[in-house]
């Protein structure tokens, strides 16, 4: 995160960001349930310019054997970068922080999937991401959610995420690009808003009590608007467009 002096730039006297919008204001989200035939379940989404696709394959049996859970099934999560989604071309072997956010999209997912319905099997969920441009890990969670709930994996309920942060020593939702470089915190939020539930929290910088708390609000209603979105996707594929997407 960078200073003061180089956040500035970043929201103007009007309280507009960089790419023109509030600072109360997501991005253009997109989302779209199934599409790919050889999955069980799969999403595509746009988030800003952010493009990933997640497919879900499962409840199948484990291989080996001996990794297999008697009293519940298992979530494995790998999330994935294409080397040709941001500038530099990235290695296409798995790096440290792919790893992690696999790890993080995993845990935050938990909570929703009702395991103990398949045990003995796993439900593997592959994300792609096709296009970065900063917030990957809270658009992938949403796509991820999507996919899951297209595969008829029973869930609690669906995550939806997204992040808040500051910038210009103010709260803004949705951080792009631009803002997680130069601003001074990033706080994304993964959200179950039928169990008002929060699976992931995670905070890269530094805010007061105040500014924490308010971080936590704006993402929360955040990822209201993007729930919506959610259920919209499966309601056009399973419904048609006339299908109630409040």
């Amino acid at each position: 995160m960078g200073g003061r002096e180089a956040t500035m730039v970043l929201l103007d006297e009007n309280g507009i960001r960089c790419d023109g919008r509030k600072i109360d204001e997501p991005r253009r989200i997109m989302i779209r349930a199934g599409g790919l035939k050889n999955a069980d379940g799969s999403a595509y989404i746009e988030f800003g310019d952010n493009k990933i696709l997640v497919g879900v394959f499962g409840p199948r049996d484990v291989h080996p054997k001996h990794m297999s859970n008697t009293d519940t099934g298992i979530l494995r999560v790998r999330y994935h970068m294409e080397p040709f989604s941001v500038g530099e071309r990235k290695n296409p072997a798995p790096s440290r922080r792919e790893i992690e956010i696999s790890k993080v999209i995993k845990e935050a997912l938990e909570p929703a999937v009702m395991l103990d319905k398949f045990p003995r099997t796993a439900v593997d969920v592959f994300i792609e991401v096709l296009q970065a441009d900063g917030g990957t890990r809270c658009a992938a969670l949403s796509a991820a959610s999507v996919a899951l709930a297209d595969a008829g994996i029973p869930m609690k309920d669906m995550v939806a995420a997204i992040a808040a942060g500051k910038v210009a020593d103010t709260v803004i939702l949705d951080v792009n690009n631009e803002e997680d470089q130069a601003g001074q915190a990033d706080m994304p939020i993964g959200y179950m808003p039928s169990l008002k539930k929060i699976t992931l929290l995670q905070l890269d910088g530094v805010l007061t009590p105040e500014e924490y708390k308010k971080c936590v609000e704006v993402g929360v209603e955040g990822c209201k608007i993007v729930y919506d979105l959610q259920r919209k996707a499966l309601n056009d594929k399973y419904f048609g467009n006339g299908g109630d997407s409040k």
